[in-house]
């Protein structure tokens, strides 16, 4: 994206695509599981068993399970990252947008990091686009 402006038209644009955001919080009173969770309880109508069962194969498959039970606060920003996008994930939505990871991994080699995450999860979403400043695209390989 050359500027705001042009993020937040993008965002608009593509309404049925999960955010994966700084501005797009956990829920500070539940587990990462939960927070995960929640999202096909509400959009499935699934028992929250069922909804954790499927969380959890994400956390696994993430090599995140350590962090399960964990809660906002206590969260690092990879753990924090890992339950915004397995939460944005956990409906198979159409497009994943990760935006501005720079702004959620500022600690990470964020694009090698990124990379490796998103190969380990690959069979688990359709398409995930990086959302970021034009002058940021040398970081990122195509997806």
């Amino acid at each position: 994206m050359a500027d705001d402006a042009e993020r937040r038209a993008f965002l608009a644009g593509h309404p049925a695509a999960a955010l994966v955001s700084a501005e797009m919080p956990l829920r500070a009173n539940l587990s990462v599981l939960e927070n995960i969770a929640i999202v096909p309880q509400y959009r499935e109508n699934l028992d929250y068993d069922r909804a954790a069962h499927r969380a959890w194969k994400l956390l696994e498959r993430a090599g995140a399970t350590g962090c399960a039970l964990k809660r906002d606060p206590d969260l690092s920003f990879e753990e924090r990252f890992i339950a915004k996008l397995l939460r944005a994930m956990v409906t198979s939505p159409p497009i994943i947008l990760i935006e501005r990871p720079a702004l959620l991994l500022p600690d990470t080699d964020y694009p090698a990091w990124l990379e490796r995450t998103l190969d380990a999860l690959a069979a688990d979403f359709n398409q995930c686009w990086i959302l970021d400043y034009r002058w940021n695209e040398p970081l990122y390989a195509p997806r």
